[in-house]
This record gives C-alpha cells, sequence and structure tokens, in this order.
C-alpha cells in the first residue's frame, strides 16, 4: 500500500471512528463496529491502530493537527473580512472533509474518557477569529456572530455530507458563515463570474 493510499485509509478510519464515538460513545463503541463502518475485518483495522485506546488517540491527534491548520489560516492577516474568509474557507474544507469528527466535537456524551479535542478544537475555532475562550467582551456582538457562524458551519457541512452535496453546497455554507460574521455579500456565490458580467 503506498504512503498516500495509507494516509487515505488511516484518515476515513479515524472519521468514522470519530462519528461511531459520537453516536455511542468511546465505552460503547466496539472496535469491530468501527471494522464494519470501514470495510474492513477486525484484524484489518488493528493493523492500522493496533487498539481502540490507539484509536481514540490518533482521532484527538487528528483534531489537535486540523485545530493548528484553522490557527494558521488567518494567522497572519488582520482583523478584517480577508481573515474571516480564510478561516471561514479551511474550517468549511476541514467540516466537510471530516464530517465524524465534526459529529464528535458536537456530542453530548460524557463517557470516559471524553473527547479532550473537542475543547482544543472549539477554541482554536474561537481564537481564529481574533476571540478569548471564555472570554466575554463588554459588547458581546463579534461574540454570538463567530459562535452563529460555526453553529451554522456544522450543521450544514453534517447536511452537505449527508445529502451528498458537498460540492454544490460548500460555496453557500462559506457565504451562510460570513454573513452570521456581519460580512454580507452582494452577489450569489453559486453564480459564476462569468454568470455576473
Amino acid at each position: 500500500m503506498t504512503r498516500l493510499m495509507r494516509q487515505h485509509a488511516d484518515e476515513e478510519i479515524l472519521d468514522r471512528a470519530a462519528a461511531l464515538f459520537a453516536r455511542h460513545g468511546f465505552a460503547g463503541t466496539s472496535v469491530q463496529q468501527v471494522a464494519d463502518a470501514v470495510g474492513l475485518s477486525k484484524a484489518g483495522l488493528l493493523h492500522h491502530f493496533p487498539s481502540k485506546d490507539a484509536l481514540h488517540t490518533a482521532v484527538t491527534a487528528q483534531a489537535d493537527r486540523l485545530a493548528d491548520q484553522v490557527l494558521a489560516a488567518g494567522a497572519r492577516l488582520p482583523e478584517g473580512l480577508e481573515r474571516d474568509r480564510a478561516t471561514v474557507e479551511v474550517l468549511v474544507d476541514i467540516a466537510l472533509a471530516h464530517p465524524g469528527l465534526v459529529a464528535l466535537l458536537l456530542s453530548p456524551t460524557g463517557e470516559e474518557p471524553a473527547p479532550e479535542c473537542a475543547l482544543s478544537a472549539g477554541d482554536a475555532a474561537v481564537r481564529a477569529f481574533g476571540l478569548v475562550p471564555g472570554e466575554m467582551p463588554a459588547d458581546p456582538t463579534r461574540t454570538v456572530r463567530v459562535l452563529g457562524a460555526l453553529g451554522a458551519l456544522a450543521v450544514l457541512s453534517l447536511s452537505a455530507t449527508e445529502l451528498d452535496a458537498v460540492t454544490t453546497w460548500r460555496p453557500l455554507v462559506v457565504a451562510t458563515c460570513l454573513d452570521a460574521l456581519g460580512h454580507g455579500r452582494t452577489t450569489d456565490p453559486t453564480r459564476s463570474p462569468e454568470m455576473e458580467a
């Protein structure tokens, strides 16, 4: 198996595992369920990840890597539309590529080990928009807009994946998030520049 194929297979396994952890909790998810979800035998899955704990650790590490990507997206840009757009674009691409992880980050399961990645990923998303997690500014407008954009992103990305509409919905999800952030659009995001002319 080439390195790229192995990496893709591992990412699919991690995303399916995250989705199952979200639905059933860590304790309620078996290695066999994950193997079935990705079309592998239990032994085949254990060739990729030697235990359920290793799967959980890998899911958390993946969430941390993706959180770093989000933070890096707009880090060099000043606050404003371009920074928000860069951050939203990366968040949307990550959410559409990793729906299981989005489901895990949103899951209310209280089982141990809890998805530690939810706190770090949520903090990274909030920081990427220039906010300090847990701190309420005097004017809550920006906080409410950021949280609204993140909520819309989560719901819409999961719906787009479920409806097999990722490509069609992507520009609409980006536009909706930017609208929520207060950057109302002036053109239809589904129309190409050629159509506008």
